[in-house]
């Protein structure tokens, strides 16, 4: 292992974590969640809405005259 990776790898220690737990805990298989879990997560405002609303109804717009060109 070259310095700069070593470097890297002891940056990454927590504690008394050993070099193996740092490559097991930052290579571990991300768990992938169902977007249904994150339904009602993002809680707007009603000022948030409708500005989020007045965009998309701007993008419908443009998608719409790009096909009657």
């Amino acid at each position: 292992m070259d310095e700069e990776a070593y470097q890297r790898l002891k940056n990454e220690k927590n504690g008394n974590e050993s070099f193996s737990d740092v490559v097991k805990r930052i290579t571990r298989p991300i768990k992938q969640k169902s977007l249904l879990s994150f339904a009602g997560e993002w809680k707007l405002s009603s000022d948030e809405l409708k500005t989020l609303q007045k965009a998309v109804k701007e993008v419908e717009g443009q998608i719409d005259d790009m096909f009657r060109q």
